[in-house]
């Protein structure tokens, strides 16, 4: 490995400024290199053999009106999903109790809106009072939010909101038409002001190129503060949208995100969020190795399958992982 590189690695530590060519750099390292020193880093800032759990629970689904090219909940696709109003209190916080009683820590709950209605955040902010009584750190995903809805739901409890920039600045528009990358960071920044913590990544395998994976982990790290939680996931193809026939994602360049992911946001919880019921124990295990340490854990994503709670536990038990408590 080269000085250049080395000393990219060894002052990544909080770094706001990377360029694209540092990031292509790292991308472009022999992957024994890579995955080494990604996992060095890791071990510095946390237990390298503990996984944070979290439940991802869908609380209102389908008939969103944007055109998000992968998702099956939006209104322009016909993916025979089942559409279904804002769920009951009560059925939401079994829900909870169901997932902290298999390990997660944190419950996040997720509504296919472009952005919820003042109306609607009367029954949010009391799911999320209601989920922190139980002990669990709450996280919600409802769309764009302005800044007196951002400051209801901190004032709710919410402890982290989860919006995604999905891909990078220059491939966006092949992906989502109805909103604007600066949307998209407009709320985050809504987030961070109201004093937050932020679940931000984006997804791969949508028909990007390298340099789009690039320029995703670029804007992500050079956010004024890094995402506390930076979800990675891989395309799920679902039939009905215009993804539904993309190419298969290379298991190594995935695990090369991931990786890269790490060294540039080395304080930042990094999770295998969607496609892991794609993704063998090996693939896994990579990913873990190269500095993952969150998963999404339950069966269902949404409205996309995810590997049983009980195949998670076998594997975490094969790999010496345990879970953050």
């Amino acid at each position: 490995m080269n000085a250049r590189v080395e000393d990219l690695i060894n002052k990544s530590d909080l770094r706001h400024d990377w360029g694209k060519e540092e990031v292509a750099t790292l991308f472009d390292l022999p992957f024994n290199d890579l995955l080494f020193k990604a996992h060095s880093l890791h071990r510095r800032f946390f237990e390298p053999n503990t996984v944070q759990m979290s439940s991802l629970l869908s609380i209102k689904t389908g008939k969103c009106p944007e055109d998000c090219a992968y998702c099956p909940q939006s209104v322009r696709y016909d993916t025979e999903l089942e559409v279904e109003p804002l769920m009951p209190i009560g059925e939401v916080i079994a829900a909870a109790k169901t997932a902290k009683s298999r390990g997660a820590t944190r419950f996040c709950m997720g509504a296919a809106w472009r952005s919820p209605k003042d109306r609607d955040l009367d029954k949010i902010e009391e799911m999320v009072r209601e989920v922190k009584a139980l002990g669990m750190e709450t996280c919600m995903t409802l769309g764009m939010l302005s800044r007196p809805q951002t400051q209801r739901l901190k004032t709710a409890g919410l402890d982290y909101y989860n919006h995604n920039l999905d891909t990078s600045p220059e491939f966006y528009g092949e992906i989502i038409t109805t909103r604007t990358y600066q949307d998209r960071l407009d709320t985050l920044a809504h987030v961070r002001e109201a004093g937050m913590r932020v679940c931000c990544g984006g997804i791969v395998g949508m028909g990007e190129g390298r340099g789009d994976r690039v320029g995703l982990l670029q804007e992500l790290a050079n956010q004024p503060q890094h995402p506390e939680s930076v979800p990675i996931n891989m395309l799920v193809r679902v039939e009905g949208t215009p993804l539904a026939d993309s190419d298969d994602f290379d298991p190594i360049e995935f695990v090369r995100t991931i990786a890269v992911a790490r060294i540039l946001m080395p304080r930042s919880y990094v999770r295998l969020s969607a496609g892991r019921e794609d993704m063998d124990d090996a693939m896994q295990a990579l990913c873990f190795f190269a500095g993952a340490n969150s998963v999404f854990y339950g069966e269902k994503l949404l409205t996309t399958p995810n590997p049983s709670a009980d195949h998670d536990r076998l594997l975490f038990k094969r790999l010496g992982i345990k879970t953050l408590q």
